[in-house]
């Protein structure tokens, strides 16, 4: 099934023939990521595997996953804004289902250098993992109390490496990554 957001930014990469055009764009997009507030700009939030320094942080408003990031480094910048324009305001069932297919097809993957590559991984799976955590939370919710407001992200495990052997599995033929069922995109 397509995806209206992301078929909105491959209409958008395509108008580009030059992979320095789609940086350029990708750059002019850093502009329109939702600030971290200061305050999460710290370890906790920080992603592990990254060539730059990135911080996500996500919050559970009315059923919906609302994130925010920064980065140090523009592109990385403008690569977080595209996951989020893509994976903000869905429901954590939604973020776990959705497939990022825009990657390969904007050729975003093809053109990224294997450390930025692997940070684009490490970001896809820290905001799955936040929507994993939000999805067990209103399982649970359902069956007590609501809590008295939002809920914050690395309460559930933001920031920081806490895979194990036994919970991360990698599926070479297919490109994924499960991460406790949790289908994360993979570039090579």
């Amino acid at each position: 099934m397509k995806d209206k957001v992301q078929e909105e930014i491959i209409e958008e990469f395509s108008v580009f023939d030059d992979w320095l055009d789609r940086y350029d764009h990708l750059i002019g997009l850093s502009d329109t990521l939702p600030a971290i507030a200061p305050e999460h700009r710290t370890e906790q939030y920080l992603i592990e595997g990254c060539q730059s320094r990135v911080w996500i942080d996500a919050e559970l408003r009315d059923g919906r996953v609302r994130f925010t990031a920064d980065s140090d480094a523009i592109i990385t910048k403008g690569i977080i804004a595209l996951l989020i324009r893509v994976l903000d305001g869905r429901t954590p069932r939604e973020i776990l289902d959705t497939e990022l297919y825009f990657i390969d097809a904007i050729g975003l993957g093809a053109n990224l250098s294997p450390t930025r590559a692997n940070g684009l991984l490490a970001m896809v799976r820290q905001m799955r993992r936040f929507a994993l955590a939000f999805e067990s939370r209103l399982e649970k919710e359902q069956h007590a109390s609501p809590p008295a407001g939002p809920v914050r992200g690395p309460a559930f495990g933001g920031g920081g490496e806490e895979t194990d052997a036994e919970n991360e599995q990698h599926d070479e033929k297919s490109g994924t990554v499960n991460f406790r069922n949790v289908q994360a995109y993979k570039i090579a």
